[in-house]
């Protein structure tokens, strides 16, 4: 990987942007979008999108989600004990005894999550599962007066956990899934803009997916874009650490390359030209059951207009939803290479119909 690309992935990665608070991630993927792409935008959801060859006929868009799993405050008390909500699906778990980073008007402020000391609990007591509405955030405030000077209800949170390099190209950070998808979209362009193909290919990094009931920015940046396939980029669970049973989720490995999904939200032309794709520039990769949905922003494009053909990608992540996810940086590498080479195998003769 190049330094400047990993330079631009650590910076993407410690920025916070949770569901629905995309703004500082998003900012900094466009200002990198700006050096290469024909064109960026972004819209009324947050999605930002950056092209190149926009002039092409065909219209291969590449999605990955930019937001991150976080919490909100939903309540101070009279002592200035700030209370919250989780944003997307957490193990209360790891909650307890993390700093955290709240995004306010003014600004980011720290804080920390408080619980009850062990030595303070009754015997019965010490063995119970944590919830979230057995912590709260302590920011320091001396009362609710002295806190509300410096947050608001709704203010959104991120765990303070920064990027970490490790042995062997390892990477780990809260905010892998998905931030690395926006990456290795992203990256892709950059490797098309080099030598633009005949398509027309954008650059999606979407918003809201861990809480997109609806479709989130998947749906809403697909009906615009009314691309004629796309590719979604995600993680999937890494499946090569102990107490994880592969005959239930396969075998995924950290450095093994992407995962292509197969079945549900997957179309299984695109599929097909994937693994062509991926044998033919002699790249790594594994292969995922996708039996019902996946999880992913997948599930929104492919059913939305009157529905857009569409393939999953996924990095292997291990320790997924926790402060600490940890990828393979030639995963990010090779699933880019993938993607470019995916779309310049894309022409105006392409039938992704089902035969």
């Amino acid at each position: 990987m190049r330094q400047q690309s990993l330079a631009f992935l650590k910076q993407l990665l410690d920025s916070p942007g949770p569901s629905g608070f995309e703004a500082h991630p998003a900012r900094a993927w466009r200002r990198e979008a700006e050096s290469f792409a024909d064109r960026v935008t972004t819209d009324i959801a947050g999605n930002s999108i950056a092209v190149v060859n926009p002039d092409g006929k065909v219209r291969v868009m590449l999605a990955g989600h930019i937001d991150e799993i976080g919490l909100m405050i939903v309540h101070v008390d009279d002592d200035g004990y700030v209370y919250f909500s989780t944003i997307g699906g957490w193990d209360p778990q790891v909650l307890v005894g993390q700093r955290v980073r709240i995004l306010t008007r003014k600004g980011i402020i720290d804080g920390l999550i408080g619980k009850r000391a062990i030595h303070l609990m009754k015997t019965e007591e010490r063995d119970k599962v944590s919830k979230p509405t057995d912590l709260w955030i302590d920011i320091g405030a001396k009362s609710k007066a002295d806190a509300l000077k410096r947050i608001r209800i709704g203010d959104p949170a991120v765990l303070a956990a920064p990027a970490l390099e490790l042995p062997n190209r390892r990477l780990a950070s809260r905010s892998i899934d998905n931030r690395i998808g926006a990456f290795v979209v992203l990256e892709a362009l950059r490797l098309l803009a080099r030598r633009p193909p005949r398509s027309s290919v954008y650059a999606v990094a979407t918003t809201q997916e861990e809480i997109a009931l609806t479709g989130g920015g998947a749906r809403t940046s697909a009906t615009g874009l009314e691309p004629n396939v796309a590719i979604v980029v995600d993680v999937t669970h890494a499946t090569d650490h102990p107490s994880v049973e592969k005959k239930e989720h396969g075998d995924i490995t950290l450095g093994g390359g992407p995962v292509l999904s197969r079945g549900s939200a997957v179309n299984p032309v695109v599929f097909d030209l994937l693994v062509e794709t991926a044998e033919a520039e002699d790249i790594p990769y594994a292969v995922a059951a996708a039996p019902r949905d996946t999880g992913t922003d997948a599930d929104a494009i492919h059913t939305t207009l009157r529905g857009i053909p569409t393939g999953l990608v996924s990095v292997p992540n291990r320790y997924m939803h926790s402060p600490n996810e940890m990828i393979d940086l030639a995963d990010l590498d090779r699933a880019a290479k993938l993607l470019a080479g995916f779309a310049r195998r894309v022409t105006a003769k392409s039938d992704f119909t089902p035969r």
